[in-house]
């Protein structure tokens, strides 16, 4: 059973004990056990009140940006790369409720299941707080990466400031290895970067792209944090 009290502390929100749950509930762990309402009809009320909360905040506080930035902003502040990273930093991946197949392939990780986990907490806390609270989670959330130049830099182009990194630190360019699992109606990429030849990181997303990007993010963020 998840721990409602310490994942509220570290939302800054208490949520209904029903809300909370359906909003870690993923399709994986519903379709294992009889069908039980999983999240992601709060995903899609989630992902609306997320993008406008974001929008408003880059609309008011970078008021010097363009429409072509603040597009691009609001584009990186939303992505899967983006919310994947914020839901790791409150470890949101130990409270989720997976189905067997998904915890045994390292679902907890998932870039996917992760950020959609982030849009499904965040329509929750909207029904059962409001949209003042709702907004104001979203903005606990996502602020610190729309703070932090490097960071956010990183979570635009990860693959492009991967690589200028490395390079400073001499590390050579990155390589990726790319592998596919599933039907083709839903394949899943998984992407390994690597440095000089050994693994640095990994990656997952529906696309090669996204699992290259995800996997480019963990690489910088590790390099990033060790100074």
């Amino acid at each position: 059973m998840t721990d409602f009290p310490a994942l509220a502390d570290v939302l800054g929100v208490r949520i209904g004990d029903d809300l909370m749950q359906l909003a870690l509930t993923h399709r994986s762990f519903s379709y294992e056990n009889g069908g039980v309402a999983h999240n992601e009809r709060l995903e899609f009320l989630g992902d609306s009140i997320l993008g406008q909360a974001v929008t408003v905040m880059l609309y008011t506080e970078f008021p010097f940006l363009d429409e072509g930035e603040l597009a691009k902003r609001r584009a990186a502040l939303v992505s899967t790369v983006a919310l994947s990273e914020v839901a790791r930093r409150i470890g949101i991946g130990r409270h989720l409720r997976l189905g067997r197949g998904e915890e045994l392939t390292g679902g907890r990780d998932k870039s996917s299941i992760l950020a959609d986990s982030i849009e499904a907490v965040i329509g929750a806390t909207y029904l059962s707080r409001g949209a003042d609270e709702a907004t104001a989670l979203v903005l606990r959330l996502i602020r610190p990466l729309a703070e932090d130049p490097a960071r956010f830099g990183a979570a635009m182009d990860p693959k492009t400031s991967l690589q200028e990194l490395a390079a400073a630190r001499g590390l050579g360019s990155p390589f990726y290895e790319v592998s596919d699992t599933g039907p083709d109606h839903l394949k899943r990429f998984h992407a390994t970067v690597r440095l000089g030849g050994d693994p640095v990181a990994t990656g997952e997303g529906s696309s090669k792209k996204q699992a290259e990007m995800a996997a480019a993010l963990t690489a910088w963020t590790e390099l990033h944090e060790r100074g």
